[in-house]
């Protein structure tokens, strides 16, 4: 939603009108269900925003990054004759869809074995090279930060949703085995459900594109289209003054700021902290700009943080769906102005009586 303001100024520009007629058949380009054109295209805006080696790889269409996740968590599985089953991970606290997508399916050739460092301290071997799969968010969702794998030989799936300028620093292209996208993140457009993954391995890929194929036959034809339309128009904007990377910085870093200033006088609540770091796509260093604020609640009394919030009309993702401390929730920066306004007023009235008194408010105790 905070990217709204920028496509309303360019509506023109990203718009995409097609007849009925058009794109009726199953496939797009060529014969085959993924568009050229946009490979070309998101390969092109990799390279010219440097958060990614893309050329080198296989891309393969998703609908959204969930249905991703589970393609490739049965791509890196073992084969279904082979009797065995991959232990899947992910290093606390993790997007909570790798763990609820993996129980789900239930599949008998991999199974969720949750923390990443838990689970290898308890089996004793932090670097077995076979049958497990790592999933690692960098940036993280919920806490923002860069991750790397923990689990040494594992088939890594890192997830680089948040890894746009408008979110962090970008210190180098990302160049793992297999990479996951969204342009939700990228570009707002949450509901056209589109993602894609970079995977190395052509083995790989193709069983990734089978579950894809057999699960929807590839992601929407109208919906490539459409972020044809989107993407072309983020490229030709590119350190300009209509770069959608510089605009999107620019709304988050003023709202980190804000809520930064708001909760850092509260012995209440605290947020995770984020240095300065330098970014090669800006070509300068940067400040902090998260899609989210990772909260901590203080109080011995405020033991679940999310019904704390919750209480004042905040609401928030708990930390305990990600693996992590009930003190812990997650609150999404990504909304509207205007529902940041509003937060921003709820956080100051809950996070504590110094922040009352710093803002003026003298006599008014905090809730």
């Amino acid at each position: 939603m905070f990217l709204e303001p920028y496509w309303m100024r360019h509506a023109e520009a990203s718009a995409v009108v097609f007849s009925g007629w058009h794109r009726m058949s199953y496939r797009a380009t060529d014969g085959l269900f993924q568009s050229v054109e946009l490979e070309r295209s998101i390969k092109q805006l990799h390279r010219a925003v440097g958060n990614a080696v893309a050329d080198d790889k296989h891309m393969v269409f998703g609908t959204g990054s969930v249905q991703l996740i589970s393609a490739l968590v049965y791509a890196l599985s073992p084969e279904s004759n082979s009797g065995s089953s991959a232990s899947v991970v992910a290093t606390a606290p993790y997007y909570a869809a790798y763990k609820t997508s993996t129980v789900l399916f239930d599949s008998r050739e991999n199974h969720w074995e949750g923390n990443a460092p838990t689970w290898a301290n308890a089996s004793g071997n932090s670097t077995r090279n076979e049958d497990i799969i790592e999933f690692v968010t960098s940036p993280n969702n919920p806490d923002t930060m860069l991750r790397k794998p923990v689990v040494g030989g594992s088939s890594a799936i890192v997830d680089h949703a948040y890894y746009w300028p408008h979110f962090t620093h970008i210190p180098e292209p990302a160049n793992e085995d297999v990479m996951i996208f969204t342009v939700s993140k990228l570009s707002g457009h949450a509901s056209s459900r589109f993602g894609w993954a970079l995977i190395r391995d052509e083995k790989v890929a193709q069983r990734v594109n089978d579950y894809i194929m057999q699960n929807t036959m590839g992601a929407s034809r109208d919906t490539q289209l459409r972020m044809l339309g989107v993407i072309k128009a983020i490229v030709a904007n590119l350190h300009g003054k209509d770069d959608i990377f510089a605009f999107g910085q620019d709304v988050m870093t003023a709202k980190w700021r804000k809520l930064n200033a708001v909760v850092s006088r509260s012995r209440r609540i605290s947020l995770q902290k984020i240095p300065s770091q330098y970014c090669t796509y800006l070509g300068k260093i940067r400040e902090p700009s998260p899609a989210y604020a990772w909260v901590k609640c203080e109080r011995e009394e405020d033991g679940d943080c999310y019904d704390m919030l919750l209480k004042a009309k905040i609401i928030t993702r708990p930390g305990v769906w990600s693996d992590a401390s009930s003190r812990y929730t997650r609150i999404s920066l990504l909304k509207s102005q205007d529902d940041f306004d509003l937060l921003l007023e709820r956080v100051t009235d809950r996070a504590g009586p110094e922040v009352l008194r710093a803002r003026g408010e003298t006599g008014i105790q905090g809730p």
